[in-house]
C-alpha cells in the first residue's frame, strides 16, 4: 500500500493554481513525474469544489498518481477521495478520523517528533514536518531543524514528507537525510515549464 507514497508531492495554491487553469498545470506536472498531488482550497466552500475533486483524483489515477485533499474530512470520506491531509486542528480527533476514512492519511506534525510517533499509533500512513526553508506561501512559519528528518527515518517506519520553501537547489539537503515526499508548492507553480520542472524534481528524487 505505501509503495506510492514516494517522490515528487506537488500542493495546489489558491493563487498559483487558478480554477482555469488547475487541471492542465497539474497534468503537465504529472507528465514530468509527480506522484501526488494535493488539492488545498482554502477558500471555495465542499460544494463548488466537488467537480474539481473528482476531476483531479480521475487525472492522478490515469497516471497512477495519488491524489490528497487537504482538511476537508467530510468532502474526502463522502467522495471516496485516494488521499487526506489534515493539520493541527484534527490532530484530536485522527482516532475518529481513521474509523471512517479508509484511505491514504497524512498528518501534519510541524517540528515535533512526538507528535508524529503518536500519530504513527494512531494508523495515519505518512507524516509531514517543515517549514524547512523560507516559505512564500506560509511566511509566518516556523522554521524546523532539517535534521528532524533524519531522527524520524531513523524512529518512524511510515513515510517522511517534507515541505515548506523546498526548491531543486535546496533540495539534496532534505534527501541526504532520507526524506520519502518532498511538497512543493511556488516552486513548481512559478516555473515557467511544469513538466520540466517536475522531471529536475524526478531525477534528484529517484
Amino acid at each position: 500500500m505505501l509503495k506510492k507514497l514516494k517522490g515528487l508531492y506537488v500542493i495546489s495554491d489558491d493563487v498559483l493554481t487558478p480554477k482555469e487553469t488547475i487541471l492542465s498545470q497539474i497534468e503537465k506536472t504529472l507528465e514530468g513525474g509527480a506522484k501526488i498531488v494535493q488539492l488545498r482550497d482554502k477558500q471555495s466552500s465542499d460544494e463548488d469544489i466537488i467537480k474539481l475533486v473528482l476531476d483531479i483524483q480521475n487525472l492522478c489515477r490515469k497516471y497512477k498518481a495519488l491524489f490528497v485533499l487537504n482538511d476537508r474530512v467530510d468532502l474526502a470520506i463522502k467522495l471516496r477521495c485516494d488521499g487526506l491531509h489534515v493539520g493541527e486542528s484534527d490532530h484530536y480527533r485522527i482516532n475518529e478520523i481513521r474509523e471512517k476514512y479508509w484511505g491514504y492519511l497524512g498528518v501534519s506534525c510541524y517540528g515535533n517528533l512526538e507528535l508524529a510517533k503518536e500519530m504513527e499509533n494512531k494508523r495515519v500512513d505518512y507524516v509531514a514536518f517543515g517549514s524547512f526553508f523560507n516559505s512564500n506561501t506560509k511566511p509566518n512559519a516556523k522554521i524546523v531543524d532539517i535534521d528532524i528528518i533524519k531522527k524520524a527515518k531513523e524512529q518512524l517506519s511510515i513515510p517522511v514528507c517534507a515541505i515548506g520553501g523546498i526548491t531543486s537547489q535546496n533540495v539534496s539537503q532534505l534527501l541526504t537525510r532520507g526524506v520519502d515526499m518532498v511538497a512543493v508548492i511556488s516552486d513548481i507553480w512559478k516555473s515557467t515549464d511544469l513538466k520540466q520542472k517536475s522531471e529536475i524534481y524526478k531525477k534528484l528524487l529517484d
